[in-house]
């Protein structure tokens, strides 16, 4: 299985994708800025792509975080490009923070690093608001893999900022049914192998480590986003959460693709998905 290309989206097709602008009249006063490779930490992977818009200020520029998946093994956050040049088009006023981790590798770097690692450029970025002029207001997004730790980052912390909005593109959100009722591709080992065991051996880090166990009533709006034939993440882990938000009364937008696979999809669906998540945005993160 070649966990890079099959976890991820297609995001070329976003290329393609027609964008309507978000209308949100910013000041020129300030020109835009590009801060590529910023380290969060002190490894080599703890590094992100920061885009600060023109005009930005500390009381109105929202700030997306992007989480590439590959699996919590591979990847990169070029594979995410496509979509900050989408989200660039159609939401101008906001801060992009595409991010790297550390990838698991054989004992190396086995969870919850990488979910540490968000943690860390979560608390890296909000210590940058000032200097980078921009708010607290904190979104964060993600596929796969990255879906996963954007949902699990969102719903278990609250400090140092309360994240206000989440988008989740078909991430696992249940480590225990991961490994006892994979998708068809993924077999039980290889949840094992990134987790440093199965859930006899370290239940306490599987339950740590699933974003159902941790959604509230204070939980943030969610947007999730599901193809029906997904054989990598089971359309189930993306209906756990949509059950369990709704149950605790929390806003949220389930999309289910019937005919789209784990990213695997065509401009229409991208273009269809980037609309719901634009007019979600817009409305649940003031």
């Amino acid at each position: 299985m070649n966990q890079r290309t099959t976890f991820l989206p297609l995001a070329l097709l976003l290329l393609l994708v027609a964008c309507k602008n978000e209308v949100a009249p910013v000041s020129n006063s300030q020109a835009a800025l590009t801060l590529m490779n910023t380290a969060y930490g002190t490894d080599p992977l703890q590094k992100a792509d920061v885009y600060l818009p023109a005009g930005r200020s500390t009381n109105a520029t929202k700030v997306i975080f992007m989480i590439h998946g590959g699996a919590w093994s591979s990847g990169d956050k070029t594979d995410f490009n496509a979509f900050v040049d989408t989200l660039k088009r159609r939401m101008p006023s906001y801060a992009i923070v595409n991010i790297n981790y550390r990838l698991a590798n054989g004992s190396v770097n086995i969870f919850p690093t990488q979910e540490n690692d968000v943690k860390a450029a979560v608390e890296f970025i909000f210590s940058k608001r000032t200097e980078y002029n921009i708010s607290d207001k904190f979104v964060m997004m993600g596929a796969s893999a990255g879906g996963h730790l954007a949902l699990l980052h969102s719903y278990k912390y609250s400090a140092p900022i309360k994240i206000k909005a989440v988008v989740d593109f078909f991430g696992p959100s249940d480590m225990v049914k991961m490994y006892n009722q994979p998708a068809l591709l993924v077999p039980p080992s290889f949840i094992s192998s990134v987790m440093g065991g199965t859930p006899t051996q370290v239940p306490q880090l599987y339950q740590q480590s699933g974003p159902v166990n941790y959604i509230n009533a204070q939980s943030p709006p969610t947007i999730i986003l599901q193809g029906g034939l997904d054989l990598l993440v089971s359309p189930s882990q993306s209906e756990a959460v949509k059950n369990k938000l709704t149950q605790a009364g929390v806003t949220n937008h389930y999309v289910f693709y019937a005919s789209g696979g784990h990213g695997d999809w065509d401009a229409p669906t991208f273009t269809d998905a980037f609309n719901k998540i634009q007019a979600f945005l817009t409305i649940h993160v003031l």
